[in-house]
């Protein structure tokens, strides 16, 4: 199942960018045995409209169209906290069900538009602090590459 991240804004601090490029090459090589990958990442720009809403519906609307019909993500931080042995199960019970793509959606600043609420499969939040989004794709990439070791058996994860 090919995984997408994404995400609404640019990663702009290097350190933050090796660390994700990091996580997206393990996962590639460890998520392979388990019908995983590849993950890509797709970076859109920031709405420039006026208003929050305005802005929330232009970058909703361009993250579901690049989206198109696969499983989605919405990471919101009013969505399910769940562990990473969860995390691993719902991304197998996916690719067992036969999706052949999984979309993870990180809005703006100003968060997601009801649509993209209206048709997510998952909410997912990363924990109740609000984090940076890049803070936030860095951990999301560690924790995709987390699932890959715990769904092949492989030693990094230790819970």
């Amino acid at each position: 199942m090919r995984i997408e991240i994404l995400a609404v804004g640019r990663l702009k601090d290097e350190a933050e960018s090796s660390i994700v490029a990091r996580y997206q090459k393990r996962f590639g090589q460890t998520g392979r045995a388990c019908g995983l990958g590849p993950l890509l990442i797709t970076e859109f720009a920031e709405s420039r409209a006026a208003s929050a809403a305005e802005r929330k519906s232009d970058e909703s609307a361009r993250l579901l169209k690049a989206a198109g019909s696969a499983a989605l993500v919405v990471l919101d931080v009013a969505g399910r906290s769940l562990t990473s042995e969860d995390f691993a199960t719902h991304l197998r019970t996916l690719t067992e069900g036969g999706t052949k793509s999984c979309a993870f959606l990180i809005g703006g600043p100003d968060g997601h538009d009801p649509a993209v609420r209206a048709t997510q499969s998952l909410p997912l939040s990363l924990g109740v602090l609000t984090l940076p989004h890049g803070l936030a794709r860095v951990i999301l990439a560690e924790q995709l590459y987390r699932a890959a070791t715990i769904l092949t058996g492989h030693p990094y994860h230790r819970a």
